[in-house]
């Protein structure tokens, strides 16, 4: 079942950029989280995606969020994306793709693509929205950062 907007996001463990171990529940006490799937590291519409975050982190981060990735590229692949266009936010390795399914993330593309799914997170730990487009990378931050900001607000 797919996590809509209303329901309490699941909860993971992972590291940050700087090496320190975290969970989102934990993150979630100082800020909110965009949590953004992704298909693959170095694909044109990802990297697209990856950079517009990249661009619009200050924005996020005045705004009291963080950004999260995930795709199932392993850990060695996601440093050196995340090195090669200095992205200042952490990307998850989700190899066996057992966070995506926790999340719901569907597949497109007749099942061959992983999905592209936004997630915005409140403080509290609650989906406030959910917005998936495979071919419509850089609305994904456009629509993350609006809600972001409202929620500040």
């Amino acid at each position: 079942m797919a996590i809509q907007v209303g329901d309490e996001a699941p909860d993971f463990p992972f590291t940050l950029k700087d090496g320190s171990p975290v969970s989102l529940k934990s993150l979630l006490q100082k800020k909110a989280v965009v949590l953004y799937f992704y298909p693959k590291d170095d694909t044109p519409g990802c990297t697209k995606e990856a950079c517009s975050f990249r661009d619009a982190y200050e924005s996020f981060s005045e705004a009291g969020a963080e950004v999260i990735g995930v795709s199932a590229d392993a850990s060695s692949k996601h440093e050196a994306f995340a090195t090669r266009h200095r992205l200042p936010f952490t990307l998850v390795s989700d190899e066996d793709g057992s966070l995506r399914q926790r999340y719901g993330v569907p597949r497109s593309f007749l099942g061959l693509l992983p999905g592209r799914v936004t997630y915005v997170i409140d403080r509290k730990g609650i989906v406030q929205h959910v917005f998936n487009s495979q071919i419509q990378a850089t609305r994904h931050i456009t629509e993350a950062l609006d809600v972001i900001k409202r929620l500040r607000s």
